[in-house]
């Protein structure tokens, strides 16, 4: 039997709140409302939740924090959506770099939000089912390098640290977590462009070729991220879990 996904609002505004659950509800999904961090956990804590929205402009933790809080924590899979009422561009780089899969500006359009929750939520299935996903706070090793999970930073042989931006990390942690797998142009680009995906179809070629520096690999003879002709690219290297940093 398929199941409704159901969907965790969290806005400090009740009118808000409401329209959107009440929305959700009309268009076929499952949507519970709750007015701030504490009361978030509560649900997460109780129900199954398949995806949140999350307001960035709210008293006490904001979203920013509470985003950072998901990604470190059980719920660090879990799709997030951010809303504010701010046109900063500042707060969306900041959202997306924490791990938000997507950015919307109030005041927004009722439809959109729900094709951005509906895109989102293809994009996490996109991915081949049964496959394990390293837990977070944990030093992924592979080849000269470690990669910090909970910094969201490489170190090299020598512990130097090398910054990687978010888009760079996030496909970086996909290939780990799936070592000699053959992953697709589409599948890499909906995980790591998120709303931008579909305007620049070769944009991950671009991605894979910063990743490649940061991992200084000669991109004619690599040794990590090996390009597979006319089906995408394979993570070559063995990986193994560290134990997490204390």
């Amino acid at each position: 039997m398929e199941t409704t996904d159901h969907i965790l609002v969290v806005d400090d505004d009740r009118d808000i709140r409401e329209l959107i659950v009440d929305y959700l509800v009309k268009s076929g999904y499952r949507a519970t409302g709750a007015a701030n961090g504490k009361e978030m956990r509560a649900v997460l804590d109780k129900q199954a939740v398949d995806m949140v929205v999350l307001d960035i402009m709210m008293p006490g933790d904001d979203g920013l924090t509470l985003c950072r809080q998901l990604r470190s924590g059980q719920h660090k899979d879990l799709p997030i959506l951010m809303l504010t009422a701010r046109h900063d561009d500042m707060d969306r780089i900041l959202g997306l770099e924490m791990g938000a899969d997507d950015y919307v500006v109030k005041p927004f359009v009722a439809r959109e939000l729900l094709a951005r929750i509906k895109a989102i939520l293809r994009r996490f299935r996109t991915l081949p089912p049964n496959l394990q996903v390293t837990e977070a706070g944990r030093i992924i090793a592979f080849g000269d390098w470690q990669l910090d999970t909970s910094a969201r930073h490489l170190l090299d042989a020598t512990g130097t640290i090398v910054a990687l931006s978010g888009a760079e990390y996030r496909l970086l942690r996909v290939f780990v977590d799936h070592p000699q797998r053959v992953l697709t142009r589409d599948q890499l680009l909906n995980f790591t462009q998120g709303r931008d995906a579909e305007l620049f179809e070769r944009s991950i070629d671009l991605l894979v070729s910063r990743v490649r520096q940061r991992l200084n690999e000669d991109a004619r003879t690599p040794l990590y991220i090996k390009t597979v002709r006319s089906e995408g690219y394979v993570f070559s290297m063995p990986v193994s879990i560290l134990e997490a940093k204390e």
